[in-house]
């Protein structure tokens, strides 16, 4: 059976960001996505330069009322990523909401895009529109470590205190979370980065069980655009896949992720030339490219189940 996606995030003309980012992956894994453009942008924001047009609530509203007036809204997942507007993002809960109440099974991903490294960039008064209306709405959430903090109001120095954040955020409402990267010192070196995961079930008896996860990433020198929404949609895929296995979801996706920025950055120095910085352009994700790691991805980050 199909599963079709609503995915509500930016686009670019040139590159792979937000719904370019999100929807080809998708598709290859074998999922319909539909895709609503909250900005249209030249390129991303990391040029010298770019073009293009923001969608406003109200354009959000018209769309989606276009789409229920032909009865075509039958959605099992929604998406969102970036977005600077809060009666904008109010609008999606709005939707995420109406399309809940249609199918109580759908499963709406979130990437709260707050800010990382100490500081928000995006405005102040989105915050609470995220902690107070998004996250409880939320069924998968992946914050990273900024993030995380944010919404809970807790700091994380240990990885106690990450747990303890991710239960606070499951309290909130969400039923998986996913810390995408962390400052917590690495076991296998400063080459890797730390990021958690944690996702609660319930069990047939009605209790509830959850599963956490730890699992160590390389690092790679450069700044990539797009790598967050790629992240949601595979760890999209990946749940839809092993809805009970948190584990082996993370592997896929971490791994996923792996394959296409280590295929992005060789291309770029390739490019570039022998002791270059790669430019923005040249640091485009380097999906299509990448088909064939997006459909099976060879493991190469093994996730550790934590108490």
């Amino acid at each position: 059976m199909e599963c079709r996606v609503l995915s509500i995030q930016s686009h670019v003309v040139r590159g792979y960001v937000g719904n370019k980012s999100a929807s080809f992956p998708l598709q290859v894994l074998g999922f319909e996505v539909d895709s609503i453009n909250s900005v249209q942008f030249s390129n991303h924001t990391g040029y010298s330069h770019w073009k293009g047009q923001v969608l406003t609530a109200d354009e959000l509203h018209v769309l989606y009322e276009g789409i229920k007036l032909n009865n075509v809204h039958q959605y099992d997942y929604v998406l969102t990523g970036y977005t600077r507007d809060t009666s904008f993002l109010e609008m999606v809960v709005d939707i995420v909401q109406e399309l809940k109440r249609a199918n109580p099974n759908l499963v709406y991903v979130c990437d709260p895009v707050l800010g990382d490294h100490g500081s928000m960039y995006v405005p102040q008064n989105l915050y609470p529109v995220y902690k107070n209306k998004v996250v409880p709405v939320a069924d998968i959430i992946t914050p990273n470590q900024f993030e995380a903090e944010l919404l809970t109001g807790k700091n994380i120095s240990s990885q106690k205190d990450a747990v303890e954040v991710m239960d606070l955020l499951h309290a909130m409402g969400p039923d998986t979370v996913v810390i995408t990267s962390s400052d917590l010192p690495p076991r296998l070196g400063d080459r890797f980065l730390v990021s958690l995961g944690s996702q609660r079930h319930v069990r047939p008896d009605g209790t509830r069980t959850t599963q956490r996860v730890r699992i160590e990433v390389p690092k790679v020198d450069a700044v990539f655009v797009g790598t967050g929404d790629l992240f949601a949609a595979m760890l999209l895929a990946w749940t839809h896949h092993y809805p009970n296995d948190l584990k082996t979801a993370c592997e896929k996706t971490f791994s996923v992720m792996h394959h296409v920025i280590q295929r992005t950055i060789s291309y770029a120095h390739e490019l570039a030339g022998p002791g270059r910085r790669p430019s923005p352009p040249q640091l485009e994700l380097r999906m299509v490219q990448s088909k064939a790691d997006i459909e099976d991805p060879a493991i190469v980050t093994e996730a550790t189940i934590i108490s």
